[in-house]
């Protein structure tokens, strides 16, 4: 870097030996010429002097050569790169009384790559180090924070026997700790979710076991004594059944969280047997529909998809004073199908239209027609829906009435 390069070394000592065979040869007139060519051609300063201070040929000697114990620097001398003017080099003669002093031609100076290695040093490598230390600081920081995320998932998952502790390795730090209080969150509620899941189905072998034997019994009661007091026992034993199959499937839907998706179902047909089948359940409500020919979907669950459009389909009927309509509408947006079913009920306050889709929610339970709904039927629609990564959502209509808006993606 501080070095003049061998054939620049070279080049100047030629030039000593020109200049030293042109003032022994006596002819000052030719050396000046030629110093004056070759300060024209490397653009530059030269001349000859003496060893005290005698100008001989070339340029004048300046005011700095009276002062200091160098003429010039040898060509082997290190050249400081922060010189702001390029030096002046000496090629002294073979008799070692006289010299040629030229400053170096810039071409000559070394440091050339000087610019590039200083901000190599000042700008690249502190860089450099700089990101190895971040990159070493977030393996340290992130490491630990994406075992936590793995744990979380298989937790998430279903998987209650994965511990965070484990994955941490040897760490004593906060990360660590952090992996405790997990593993302690973890033990908790997965104890609390099997508890729950056990829970359910004993309730379910509970309940419906008594339900059977009441429906036999008043079956054959009636068949012996028929009363119109049985009657009225026999529906409100199936609306208790339909109650307790509606809860225990809401929480099974609500503690698994299934992906209900490995079926290709006809959209257009589930919607005729829905339609059909509420026509018949609903005789004096008049179902008007407009279907496209042909609705398939990919990775879903006829059994699903089915329940939750009878579902919002029977509440609209449900709040549909006889002698009016509801209006089923099925429209291919694209990626997805929009089904639209509108009723001329009356509505649901604004600031409600979220909650009724909470389980055991009723806007008005004087609003009922019948006994029959116990404010599970949207609550199962919502989620049996989200299992086959549908959505439903309600708004009031302008002209009075609810509609309910289902999306079903596709594929």
């Amino acid at each position: 870097m501080s070095l003049l390069a061998l054939q620049d070394r070279q080049q100047l000592t030629q030039w000593g030996e020109k200049a030293e065979q042109l003032y022994q040869a006596g002819d000052l007139d030719k050396l000046d010429a030629w110093l004056n060519e070759l300060q024209t051609q490397e653009n530059t300063w030269v001349t000859i002097a003496s060893y005290d201070i005698e100008h001989i040929a070339g340029d004048k000697l300046k005011e700095r050569f009276y002062t200091g114990y160098n003429l010039g620097r040898s060509v082997d001398w290190k050249i400081h790169l922060y010189f702001e003017q390029n030096p002046v080099m000496e090629l002294p003669f073979s008799q070692g009384q006289t010299s040629l002093l030229i400053q170096l031609p810039n071409r000559m100076r070394p440091g050339t790559y000087w610019q590039y290695t200083e901000a190599t040093m000042q700008i690249i490598v502190p860089t450099i180090l700089l990101a190895l230390l971040s990159y070493f600081l977030y393996r340290y920081i992130m490491r630990p924070l994406q075992q936590m995320q793995l744990a979380t998932r298989h937790f998430s998952a279903g998987d209650y026997d994965v511990r965070a502790a484990t994955l941490m390795g040897n760490r004593n730090d906060e990360f660590a700790d952090l992996a405790l209080a997990f593993d302690q969150m973890a033990i908790r509620i997965g104890e609390q979710l099997i508890s729950q899941r056990q829970l359910i189905a004993d309730l379910s072998h509970e309940l419906r076991t008594p339900l059977t034997r009441l429906d036999i019994a008043l079956a054959s009661a009636e068949t012996s004594a028929p009363s119109a007091h049985f009657d009225r026992i026999s529906r409100e034993s199936k609306h208790i059944r339909k109650l307790v199959e509606d809860t225990l499937t809401l929480a099974w839907l609500e503690n698994e969280q299934p992906k209900l998706q490995s079926e290709s179902l006809e959209l257009t047909d589930l919607l005729d047997v829905v339609i059909d089948d509420a026509k018949f359940e609903f005789p004096k409500v008049d179902i008007q529909c407009e279907l496209p020919a042909s609705a398939l979907i990919e990775h879903s669950s006829h059994r699903a998809a089915g329940q939750a459009i009878e579902n919002i389909l029977r509440n609209a009927l449900r709040y549909t004073p006889n002698g009016k309509s509801v209006m089923v509408k099925l429209k291919d947006d694209g990626y997805q199908y929009l089904i639209t079913i509108e009723d001329q009920g009356p509505g649901v306050p604004h600031h409600l239209l979220n909650t009724i889709f909470n389980p055991f929610f009723r806007v008005d339970k004087s609003r009922e027609r019948d006994g029959s709904s116990f404010g599970l039927g949207l609550a199962l629609a919502k989620r049996q829906l989200l299992a086959i990564r549908g959505q439903v959502t309600a708004d009031n209509r302008i002209d009075g009435g609810l509609c309910m808006t289902v999306v079903l993606p596709k594929v």
